[in-house]
């Protein structure tokens, strides 16, 4: 088959699929700008039924792209909670700043004007003009390169930046004229559902009677990607202070700085350790927090004894956390600082969490509830 009757033939026939098996996602429910671009932020290192409450409870709160500019971040970073990927929250807000300033709340209709926006890729680029304005813009994710690595058989790596390049543009060659908002949403939707990593289902594919890939056995192995590097392990050990007298039932917790990692969430004080032997050592661990705590002006006396351990993923890196328990010395004080709160069960939602800091004293606060139950 002629590569021009090639690509109209795989235009056509995903097109017919998608019509007829697409899912039906909130945000596909209308050609709301703002509401595309909200869905595509969340939709980053997430998977589509975990993001689906997350978007009805964001633009509940946030129902305009106005409303998400004048928020405060904290409230912002709460409606994100749980999701992961914090500074995709922070880019999003200072973008719809950016949108309010320059351009009057009204989401930019060219290329350069919203890939210049804060946190905005090529990708979401693509994904905004295409599916809100229907402009014939590529939107190439992780799933539109398998699909077309597979189709067209292609060998090249696709974790490497040159490559991306020639898909979009592959891409882009494939968008029928006036279709640009479905193709794209099928692109992604047949690597999605149909051509997935591990297990294409080939007898359910509405391209696979052309697809090069299947025919020469190599759906399976397609594409090629350079494996990532391996996540580092970071050692830390957190401690949970308990309060007494006026604070007592409450936990003293601490505010990440400004900018960074997990930036202006809460969390457990905790420090970091050298080595693996290092954190095997729960005396160790308490000396060096007492020390670490007392130099932010926090006087506490730690135990050596674990009362919990967790993790957290990172992209690049995974925290290894020992818990261990802790009092307040001279607490008045420390109730004054203002990177410091004691918080309550009560208190507990009205701050925004990474989730392993969120399970950890979920777990410490249900466990203490029972305790004084009985």
């Amino acid at each position: 088959m002629k590569q021009q009757d090639n690509q109209r033939f795989f235009s056509a026939e995903l097109l017919r699929w998608y019509r007829k098996e697409r899912r039906d996602l909130p945000w596909r429910r209308s050609r709301d700008p703002y509401h595309i671009w909200v869905s595509e932020i969340m939709l980053q290192q997430t998977r589509v039924d975990t993001v689906i409450p997350y978007f009805h409870r964001f633009v509940d709160r946030f129902p305009t792209l106005s409303q998400l500019a004048e928020a405060p971040e904290d409230e912002v970073l709460k409606h994100w909670e749980g999701l992961g990927y914090y500074s995709r929250a922070r880019n999003l807000q200072s973008a719809a700043r950016e949108v309010v300033e320059r351009y009057g709340g009204e989401v930019p209709r060219t290329k350069q004007e919203v890939s210049g926006l804060k946190g905005v890729g090529p990708y979401t680029t693509g994904a905004i003009l295409s599916i809100a304005f229907d402009q014939p813009e590529p939107a190439v994710d992780g799933n539109v390169m398998r699909v077309l690595s597979r189709y067209f058989c292609l060998d090249d790596d696709i974790a490497r930046p040159s490559t991306r390049i020639s898909m979009e543009d592959r891409a882009q060659a494939l968008i029928p004229e006036g279709e640009a908002s479905d193709f794209n949403q099928a692109l992604m939707e047949l690597g999605a559902m149909v051509c997935t990593p591990k297990s294409p289902d080939c007898p359910a594919c509405p391209v696979s009677l052309h697809c090069e890939g299947r025919h020469q056995g190599r759906e399976r192995e397609l594409p090629v990607k350079t494996k990532a590097k391996k996540a580092k392990p970071v050692f830390r050990f957190a401690v949970i202070v308990e309060g007494k007298g006026a604070h007592a039932g409450k936990v003293l917790v601490r505010q990440r700085p400004d900018t960074g990692l997990l930036a202006k969430m809460w969390e457990l004080p905790h420090v970091e350790v050298s080595d693996e032997g290092t954190w095997d050592n729960p005396a160790a661990g308490a000396l060096m927090l007492e020390e670490a705590l007392t130099e932010e002006g926090v006087r506490i006396r730690a135990a050596d004894e674990v009362i919990g351990e967790a993790q957290h993923i990172f992209t690049h890196l995974v925290w290894k956390i020992k818990v261990l328990a802790a009092e307040a010395q001279e607490e008045a004080y420390v109730a004054d600082r203002t990177a410091y709160r004691w918080i309550g069960p009560e208190d507990f939602e009205d701050y925004a969490w990474p989730n392993v800091f969120r399970k950890l004293l979920t777990e410490y606060f249900i466990h203490a509830i029972h305790h004084e139950a009985r």
